[in-house]
C-alpha cells in the first residue's frame, strides 16, 4: 500500500483540525474513527447498540453510516468523514491500528511502584549485577531491552512518528509490511503477553490517538520532524513473536450468546458497569477523600470480569476507566494508570457472566 510523503502531513503542532487530521490519517490508508470530543475514549454507540448485544463488526449502524462500536467503525470513506466531522467538528480522531497495519509502542511514564526485576522485561531474566537504579518507568524499560539487543531504544528513534501523550508518555509509530506477520494488543502490566513493563502495545484489536487530539489534559504532540511511521524494525519484530504478540488470524470476539445468555446481557453489562464509572467520576466534587481509589478499583475490576466474559472490549473498558478516573482526579494520573491495570488484569481473572432476564 503506497503511502503519502511527509510534505503532506498537516501542521500537528496545535493548528489542524480533526477534520484536517481525518483526512490526511485516511489519505494514508489508516482507517480512521470519531472520539468523543475532548476525551481520548471512542464516540458513543448510538441508543441501540447500547441496549443490545451484537458483535461489532456485523452491527448494522455501519451500512447506515454511523460509528458505533469504536474502532470497528473505522473508514478511509472521504464522505463518511466530512458527514462525521463536517457535522461534528469538536469530534477526536482514532485510528484502527489493526487495518491500518500500524504498530505503536504506547510507553508510559506513571510514577508506580517498580515491580521485581523479573517482571520488567516478561522471558528475560536482568542478573542480580545489573544495577536498576533510577528505573521508573517505560522509558526505563525499553531502553533495556534495547540496550540487551544492541539497540537504539525507539523513544529516541527520530526516523519514524512519535507523538507526545498530555500525561508525559510517548507514542512511536511503526509500519508493518501489507503481507507481513500481524500483531495484537497488550498491557505492560499484563503477565501473559507484555513487551515491557509500562509498555502497551497498540495493533490488531486496538486503536490509536492521532497527534493535534485535545483533551483536557493537554494535546497529543508529534515530535522531531518525522510524520510518517517507519517500517517495524527487524528486532522489534523479533521481540514482538517472543513475547506472544504475533497473531495468524485477526482475533474475533469471545463473546457468544447462548441460551442462557441472552440478548440483554448486553445492556446488563452496561447497566452494571456505568453506575461505578458514575461513582468515579463524582469524585471529582471534592478534591479529595469520597474513596477515589476504592471506587476505581472496584469498577476496574468489574471491567476485567465483563471483559474476560467477552461482554467488553479490553481496551475500550481501558479507556473508559481512564476517562473516569482523569475526570475525577486530573492530576493523579499515574496512580489511576496503576490502580486500573492491576484491577484489570485481576478482574479478568473472574470472568462474569450475565444472564438475560426471564
Amino acid at each position: 500500500m503506497q503511502r503519502q510523503s511527509e510534505t503532506s502531513v498537516p501542521r500537528t503542532a496545535g493548528h489542524a483540525s480533526p477534520y484536517d487530521v481525518a483526512r490526511w490519517c485516511a489519505a494514508n490508508g489508516w482507517p480512521v474513527h470519531p472520539l468523543a470530543a475532548g476525551r481520548k475514549t471512542p464516540a458513543a454507540n448510538c441508543a441501540s447498540c447500547r441496549e443490545t448485544t451484537h458483535r461489532p463488526h456485523q452491527c448494522p449502524c455501519h451500512s447506515a453510516g454511523k460509528w458505533c462500536h469504536g474502532f470497528h467503525a473505522a473508514t478511509t470513506d472521504p464522505e463518511l468523514l466530512d458527514a462525521w466531522w463536517g457535522s461534528n467538528p469538536t469530534l477526536g480522531v482514532g485510528v484502527s491500528c489493526g487495518p491500518a497495519r500500524l504498530v505503536v509502542l504506547d510507553i508510559d511514564a506513571h510514577s508506580v511502584e517498580v515491580p521485581d526485576r523479573n517482571r520488567l522485561l516478561p522471558g528475560i531474566p536482568i542478573h542480580e549485577n545489573v544495577n536498576l537504579d533510577g528505573l521508573a518507568s517505560g522509558f526505563d524499560t525499553l531502553a533495556l531491552l534495547a540496550a540487551l539487543r544492541g539497540k537504539k531504544s525507539p523513544a529516541d528513534d527520530d526516523s519514524t512518528l512519535r507523538v507526545r501523550t498530555p500525561s508525559g508518555g510517548l507514542h512511536v509509530w511503526y509500519q508493518t509490511p501489507d503481507h507481513g506477520p500481524r500483531y495484537r494488543s497488550s498491557v505492560g502490566s499484563s503477565p501473559k503477553v507484555a513487551l515491557a513493563w509500562q509498555v502497551d502495545i497498540r495493533a490488531t484489536g486496538g486503536y490509536i490517538v492521532t497527534p493535534a487530539t485535545r483533551t483536557p489534559a493537554g494535546t497529543y504532540r508529534a515530535l522531531g520532524t518525522s510524520r510518517i511511521p517507519a517500517p517495524l524494525p527487524s528486532w522489534l519484530a523479533t521481540e514482538l513473536h517472543r513475547t506472544g504478540h504475533t497473531v495468524t488470524n485477526l482475533p474475533t470476539p469471545d463473546f457468544r450468546p447462548s441460551p442462557r445468555m441472552a440478548a440483554p446481557a448486553g445492556k446488563q453489562a452496561h447497566g452494571l458497569l456505568e453506575p461505578l464509572l458514575a461513582q468515579v467520576e463524582a469524585c471529582a466534587a471534592v478534591s479529595e477523600g469520597m474513596g477515589f481509589t476504592e471506587k476505581l478499583n472496584r469498577a476496574a475490576y468489574t471491567a476485567g470480569g465483563l471483559v474476560a466474559a467477552g461482554h467488553l472490549d479490553h481496551n475500550q473498558a481501558h479507556d473508559l476507566l481512564s476517562a473516569a478516573a482523569d475526570a475525577a482526579r486530573p492530576h493523579r494520573h499515574r496512580h489511576s494508570s496503576a490502580v486500573i491495570s492491576s484491577a484489570l488484569s485481576a478482574g479478568a481473572s473472574r470472568p462474569l457472566h450475565l444472564k438475560g432476564r426471564p
